[in-house]
């Protein structure tokens, strides 16, 4: 790291007075839960959780507050982090993971209000929530631009009329091309997500995925019903002056994962973040502090060392790397099913289909998991006369008939056909032809996928071999933290 990096990225944020980076080293599990978005189901897609191992699917404070360890780097913050995973799909249609590099760090940016910069910060009350991004979103839409040039001076931007709420966000994220080799991007520099042939070709040592949160609160409502209208962005995201109605400053979070999208060098397919995006645009993520507010707002405070180094913090209990990367949370039942590590399989989790812009994404609900049932009498899918299934409205309720429907004959559910030894139970799925239900079970080896039917016929297809460059350069943990702050010295 150069000596003056981190006065550098506070002297290009304009009116910060400090800054420290949380480093989350481990991921506290990979899975599709999300209780903003999805309470109490499996969610839509996929995510990498970092923080309190209290996170779950319906997620209270106390529940993080509660929870046993946290996979960051203080004690003290029991918050939750997650965001979209990152997947690559190979040209034969399998997904496979891409892994982390280092974990991910959340920025915490001590930016007044330059309106008026005696309010100070505010601390995150208890239990406060937001979200930063749009999944849905497709496109890119600021001014007509071409999202593939840089930004305008954000001096333009107030008189280019690109300080509304909907141009801020989409201008909150960024996707920062790594190669040591050279001079580093600036954060937030791209919006969108290059395609695998720029990666192969300038991006050397990964691609880090960038998002900054509203900094800017009503300051009376810890969340509201799309979790984003409570707060907002200062006028040039990152800083600047608070929009009317929301006058309290809290502290500036910013996201980063770098994401070895190098271990693919060479290897054709594409990108695929896990809510079945390629281009990048709706790239968002959710945060539930977990912070104690009055022990927070003594870090805001007291903490202001301009190294950004939690450890120049005395108020802070810090974790090893090791201990960080050793908690995790317990995966519910109803997800326990899901295979979202290594080789995946010819589908996202959760069903995604992959969807192009420049129209906003049409997400399915979540598919319940059938493992999650009760084992010894799985009810008979709700079928009309004949067997057939009843379909879902589609519309509105008037549009369905009024005629009631009889009650059919409970149609007899097959049983499992024996697994063979060295095999697992990957998933069990119901088709009906008739008035046949079928119940279909999947099983796996390493090497081999099998489907058997209630007939016992079984059929076999190797498996893909898993592909990816090995990358001979790993880095240690202070090598990562070295080339990290140095790259993100251009804030």
């Amino acid at each position: 790291m150069k000596t003056g990096s981190s006065l550098a990225i506070l002297a290009s944020l304009g009116g910060a007075a400090a800054f420290w980076r949380m480093e989350c080293r481990g991921q506290v599990g990979l899975a599709r839960l999300d209780p903003l978005i999805d309470p109490g189901v499996p969610s839509k897609h996929a995510h990498a959780i970092h923080g309190s191992s209290g996170f779950s699917e319906s997620a209270t404070f106390e529940d993080l507050r509660n929870g046993d360890c946290t996979s960051c780097g203080v004690a003290e913050d029991m918050s939750a982090y997650w965001a979209p995973a990152l997947y690559f799909k190979h040209l034969n249609g399998s997904f496979e993971e891409v892994k982390q590099d280092g974990g991910m760090l959340a920025y915490y940016f001590l930016n007044y209000d330059l309106k008026d910069g005696k309010k100070g910060i505010k601390a995150f009350p208890n239990d406060f929530r937001m979200v930063a991004g749009d999944s849905s979103r497709r496109n890119y839409s600021v001014g007509g631009l071409d999202y593939r040039q840089p930004d305008p001076p954000k001096s333009e931007w107030g008189a280019k009329g690109q300080t509304n709420q909907e141009d801020l966000a989409q201008r909150a994220l960024g996707f920062n091309c790594l190669n040591y080799d050279t001079d580093a991007e600036p954060a937030l520099y791209r919006h969108y997500l290059p395609d695998k042939t720029f990666l192969d070709s300038k991006c050397k040592h990964g691609v880090r995925f960038e998002l900054s949160f509203p900094s800017c609160w009503n300051g009376k409502d810890i969340s509201s019903p799309d979790h984003k209208s409570h707060v907002a962005y200062p006028d040039t995201v990152l800083n600047g002056n608070c929009p009317e109605g929301f006058d309290v400053k809290l502290p500036g979070l910013f996201f980063e994962t770098i994401w070895r999208t190098h271990d693919f060098l060479g290897v054709p397919g594409q990108f695929v973040i896990s809510n079945g995006d390629v281009e990048g645009f709706g790239y968002h993520a959710d945060f539930i502090s977990g912070w104690d507010e009055d022990f927070l707002q003594a870090a805001v405070d007291q903490c202001t060392n301009p190294s950004g180094r939690i450890s120049d913090c005395p108020l802070f209990t810090l974790l090893s790397a090791d201990d960080q990367r050793k908690c995790k949370i317990a995966t519910p039942p109803m997800i326990a099913a899901d295979k979202l590590a290594g080789l995946i399989g010819d589908i996202l989790p959760g069903n995604v289909k992959i969807s192009l812009g420049p129209a906003p994404a049409n997400h399915n609900s979540p598919k319940p998991d059938p493992i999650s049932l009760p084992a010894v009498s799985l009810p008979v899918p709700n079928v009309l006369p004949g067997g057939v299934f009843k379909e879902e409205p589609t519309s509105s309720p008037e549009a369905e008939s009024s005629t009631s429907t009889p009650t059919p004959t409970p149609t007899p559910i097959p049983s499992d056909p024996p697994i063979p030894k060295g095999y697992e139970l990957v998933r069990t799925d119901y088709i009906t032809k008739g008035n046949v239900v079928s119940k279909i079970v999947v099983i796996e080896t390493v090497t081999y996928v099998m489907v058997a039917t209630e007939t016992v016929t079984v059929t076999a297809t190797p498996s893909v071999a898993a592909a990816g460059a090995d990358d001979k350069a790993r880095r240690e943990l202070n090598q990562h933290l070295h080339r990290h702050r140095h790259h993100h010295g251009s804030h």
